[in-house]
């Protein structure tokens, strides 16, 4: 069984330390949604956002395990859908809904990895799951082990520094013809990855919801 600590700080870089259900449900990182189109496909992408709080990227990215996956956001799992096929990192993804992680090297470029599985029932790590967040889906911690097999793509992204520090993890989607380009800023860093149309052909990924 998972702790509640490692539920909300290990491998997913949390900021929250909670002690039950209540601080659980009233320190929850906000959630957001941002969706864009590329070409026949309308993309969405809905996370949570963390705060650094005056905390060190870097740092936090050391508290990573082995395999150095992160859910890319807090709390729930980050969730991108697609009602068309698109193009990653020249891997065509079917139209259909996945899990969002990033792939975060000490050396090398982080990348966006999407996975079949949609998570885990949050009741299934921990005892002491409140009722409204039960059977929320909740993120791998021991990705490569569990998940690994169901990955559908994993696109390096292009990193880049900011002038101006973000305190709240942002992800966010650009139009850029009949692309988008994707971006993940937190502190200092930005991380960059465009999408492409891949066509009106495909059908929705096997897998269940846990």
């Amino acid at each position: 069984m998972v702790s509640l600590k490692n539920i909300v700080c290990i491998s997913s870089v949390s900021l929250l330390l909670l002690a039950g259900a209540s601080a659980l449900a009233q320190s929850a990182a906000p959630r957001e949604t941002v969706s864009a189109q590329v070409g026949s496909a309308e993309v969405t992408i809905e996370y949570g956002r963390p705060a650094l709080k005056g905390r060190n990227v870097s740092d936090l990215m050391q508290q990573l395990p082995a395999d150095r996956m992160w859910r890319a956001g807090s709390e729930q799992v980050t969730t991108l859908t697609t009602t068309a096929p698109i193009e990653l990192g020249g891997t065509v993804v079917p139209a259909g809904k996945y899990s969002l992680y990033l792939h975060c090297p000490e050396d090398g470029p982080y990348a966006v990895a999407l996975n079949k599985v949609l998570g885990q029932p949050l009741k299934k790590i921990w005892d002491a799951a409140p009722p409204q967040l039960a059977n929320e889906p909740w993120p791998h911690f021991n990705y490569q082990a569990e998940i690994g097999d169901q990955e559908v793509v994993r696109a390096p992204m292009t990193q880049s520094g900011s002038e101006q520090s973000v305190d709240l993890f942002t992800i966010s989607l650009a139009p850029k013809g009949n692309a988008a380009e994707m971006k993940m800023a937190w502190g200092n860093q930005v991380w960059s990855l465009d999408m492409k149309s891949a066509g009106s052909a495909g059908s929705m990924p096997e897998g269940s919801y846990y």
